[in-house]
């Protein structure tokens, strides 16, 4: 049989149409899920691997910011990668939740060059990413009473897919600023929500959701918290106060829960000031302070010289956009000095691995730090400066 010279090129035409197609971006649920090794990464704590499951670990119960008395373990999964972007993923798990305890997997996805928050994951229900994403990760949360059960989360596949909701808010231009209360956290030698034992005069911040928490030693999630004369930048290394649900930065239709409260308005200042939720917190407790953070002794004491209990202003660094740098020291703080030199009054306090803004840099005094030598200093907030010396981060255009 003959075949045409339009023949030929139909047929040809049909089989480039068809690579094309298979090459094309998509969000099709694969055949098969990707299995995520339960093998827990940097961050990680009290936890311990036995097979497929991650298991609550052997620490000792102990009060976090909440001041309720519980054993917990946070794993850190592998991040995952897709082939193609994606805007939401399936993530199957099985649990055991024995004696009052419980497990909760979360997952969040890398895009512009940072991570989102985390999003709980009811397993094989789509769940939305805050943006498309070809790199996602999981964490497993699992608390239980302070004796008996050992809660456990196993058997985790994550697949991308196209059926979940609208995505979730993603990084705005700026981040988000609210005038919160805050208190003094204390509790030396307790244990934060992600495996840290406090010190005296430690440099961390709670807040009240797990959507905002750095993994152990991570600064990932980071605050600017100011008063009118310092500033103090702090990675957010434990859940509280009153509340572990209360994302209160994101916008109201997002929130975990209370979402008829007004963006950047916590719970238990609506409870304390209004009544709102009969004047409790999700426990059932009477909220006795508005508090929205909980600042560790060297936050409150050092870098904001606070004397009591108050309201500052606070920047959730992790909800915008805008230039980064990563305090690197392997312990306590940096100074934040008003003039770009070392005889500099000290203005505030950069805790470990605590993310910064940075507005510009100029040029200063010499320093030698974890970075190398530098005569370069970075404006953090208006008169306000730290050398790069100690700070991970890119160059930025000149004040």
């Amino acid at each position: 049989m003959r075949i045409t010279r339009t023949a030929q090129l139909a047929a040809c035409l049909v089989a480039t149409a068809a690579i094309f197609t298979a090459a094309l971006p998509s969000n099709a649920e694969p055949t098969n899920p990707v299995a995520v090794a339960a093998q827990p990464v940097a961050g990680s704590s009290n936890v311990k691997v036995d097979g497929s499951r991650i298991i609550l670990g052997d620490a000792p119960a102990a009060f976090g910011s909440t001041k309720i008395k519980q054993r917990s373990g946070l794993a850190e999964l592998s991040p995952v990668h897709f082939a193609v972007p994606t805007s939401a993923v399936v993530v199957g798990y099985t649990t055991g939740t024995p004696d009052g305890s419980s497990a909760e997997v979360d997952v969040r996805s890398w895009l512009n060059d940072r991570w989102s928050e985390w999003t709980a994951a009811a397993a094989g229900t789509p769940t939305a990413l805050a943006g498309a994403s070809d790199q996602v990760q999981v964490r497993i949360i699992v608390s239980a009473p302070p004796t008996g059960a050992n809660p456990w989360v196993g058997d985790v596949t994550v697949q991308p897919t196209d059926k979940a909701a609208a995505p979730r808010m993603s990084v705005q231009a700026a981040p988000l600023k609210s005038h919160v209360f805050a208190t003094r956290e204390g509790l030396v030698g307790g244990t934060t929500a992600n495996g840290h034992v406090i010190v005296s005069r430690d440099h961390f911040v709670a807040l009240p959701s797990r959507r905002g928490l750095s993994g152990s030693g991570s600064g990932t999630y980071s605050v600017k918290v100011c008063t009118a004369s310092r500033c103090a930048f702090e990675p957010v290394w434990d859940v509280g106060p009153w509340n572990t649900k209360d994302d209160y930065w994101n916008p109201s239709a997002t929130r975990e829960m209370w979402k008829d409260l007004a963006q950047g308005k916590p719970e238990a200042q609506a409870a304390y000031q209004n009544g709102y939720n009969g004047g409790k917190d999700e426990f059932g407790r009477t909220v006795a302070n508005p508090a929205g953070i909980d600042l560790a002794d060297g936050v409150f004491w050092d870098a904001l010289k606070l004397a009591d209990n108050g309201f500052v202003d606070v920047t959730y660094l992790w909800t915008g956009d805008g230039g980064r740098g990563t305090v690197s020291i392997s312990s306590g703080y940096l100074n934040v000095r008003n003039a770009p030199n070392s005889t500099g009054a000290v203005v505030g306090m950069a805790g470990k691995s605590a993310q910064v803004t940075v507005e510009c840099q100029t040029t200063g005094e010499s320093v030698t730090g974890s970075q190398g030598t530098s005569n370069v200093w970075l404006r953090v907030n208006a008169g306000m400066y730290v050398a790069k010396a100690w700070i991970s981060a890119a160059s930025f255009a000149t004040c």
